[in-house]
């Protein structure tokens, strides 16, 4: 594997500080031996569903696969006190058939863009890729960064290429992909979540990964992440928000990472405003794990209907 680290990598690490490894991962250590009970639990599973940006990024993705995402996403369970998803994301050619569904509802239309998952297609294609999602109404964009050129110390030209997308997005909320697992290093990490946040808007997101690799979000990643947003916040005020992806399935894994939101940005970023979970296979357990506090037992997989298989 490339260990690429050049000198203007080493600087942009060397102004905004290293990371402590081994105190992050002593740090994301203690958020798995936390206990929530009861109605606090009950609490967090709901707050989870309502972060959720449930997902399809398969390449049989249809029109009617759509649909079914929307209607379960407008009504995870049958329960009416499970809200709504945050969003539902797709590709941008199902951006138009998500916005028949969804128009007027609280679920955002989110859509990948920019040469998702590689992000290796010319600028030029990857904008109008963003314009065309945005004009067929999505709410928000997911774009990916060039990994290869951070990677090379190009960082101008990344930069320079995330503004290029916020400018097209308009008003449209970015949220910005670093695919962590190819930065390689907590401190890479942390070096292109500055990068990307000066230039987002408040409100806009940087986000773990494409959930297309072999390793997506971590506790440990989602920390250096979370930290970086903390210290731009005091540096600058700006409110940058969150979105781990990919690898997410478990209700006991969706509460310690809002356990991890708590502990380093506190209850201003608990709500989907300013942190998602880019899933699809974690809603169902999340409402398993409601329907199991409201009766006392688990309702069988079967009775869920399947999201989809892409995260």
């Amino acid at each position: 594997m490339a260990r690429s680290n050049p000198i203007a990598l080493r600087s942009l690490i060397s102004e905004i500080g290293p990371v402590d490894q081994v105190g992050i991962e002593e740090r994301v250590a203690k958020y798995t031996t936390r206990s929530i009970k009861k109605a606090s639990k009950v609490q967090a599973l709901k707050l989870a569903v309502s972060m959720v940006d449930l997902t399809t990024l398969e390449g049989k993705d249809t029109p009617g696969k759509v649909a079914s995402l929307c209607l379960k996403a407008l009504h995870p369970h049958d329960d009416p006190s499970i809200p709504s998803t945050a969003a539902v994301c797709v590709y941008p050619r199902l951006v138009k058939h998500a916005k028949k569904l969804l128009r007027g509802s609280s679920v955002k239309i989110a859509s990948v863009a920019t040469a998702f998952p590689s992000g290796q297609a010319p600028l030029a294609t990857r904008l109008a890729e963003v314009r065309a999602a945005v004009s067929d109404g999505a709410d928000e964009i997911d774009m990916v960064i060039s990994r290869g050129a951070f990677l090379a110390g190009e960082l101008a030209l990344v930069q320079d290429e995330i503004a290029a997308v916020r400018d097209a997005c308009g008003k449209t909320t970015l949220k910005v992909i670093l695919e962590t697992s190819e930065l390689e290093t907590y401190d890479n990490i942390r070096a292109a979540s500055f990068l990307a946040m000066r230039v987002l808007r408040p409100g806009d997101f940087i986000k773990t990964s494409t959930g297309k690799t072999s390793s997506n979000a971590t506790l440990g990643n989602n920390q250096v992440m979370l930290e970086a947003i903390r210290d731009f916040y005091l540096e600058t005020g700006t409110e940058i928000a969150m979105k781990p992806a990919g690898g997410i399935r478990t209700a006991k894994q969706a509460i310690q990472f809002l356990i991890a939101v708590k502990e380093t940005l506190g209850d201003a970023w608990l709500n989907n405003a300013r942190y998602r979970f880019g899933a699809s296979a974690l809603l169902n357990d999340l409402v398993r794990q409601l329907a199991k506090e409201k009766t006392g037992a688990y309702q069988a997989p079967y009775t869920l209907s399947e999201a989809s298989g892409s995260y």
